[in-house]
């Protein structure tokens, strides 16, 4: 599936208040749900020793999902497309490998 694509129909499902113009409901979302992602594999290391088996991963990606579905709606209020910022994020790492910056820390390396 296309990111766009995505973007456009997971936007259809966007129910929650001003829609269109508030960003502040979509990021405390995409917190949340990064949490339930970071929550699962925290109960992973304590309760199976770390092993990642398939219901595991199952349970994680239902959760990435959810981690999707917010970053859409954020990137949406703020006029960004799913794709741009995917092309941005990817010339950005590359610029960082070629100048030997991709490890470290800091934005702006």
């Amino acid at each position: 599936m296309e990111l766009n694509h995505y973007q456009r129909e997971s936007r259809k499902t966007a129910l929650y208040p001003d829609v269109g113009n508030n960003a502040i409901y979509p990021t405390l979302g995409l917190v949340g749900e990064a949490g339930e992602v970071a929550d699962k594999v925290k109960k992973i290391l304590r309760d199976k020793k770390g092993v990642f088996d398939e219901d595991s991963k199952d349970a994680i990606k239902f959760e990435l999902g959810d981690v999707l579905w917010y970053i859409s709606q954020l990137s949406s209020e703020l006029g960004y497309e799913l794709d741009d910022i995917a092309y941005s994020n990817l010339q950005k790492l590359k610029s960082r490998k070629i100048r030997g910056k991709i490890g470290g820390s800091g934005d702006n390396r």
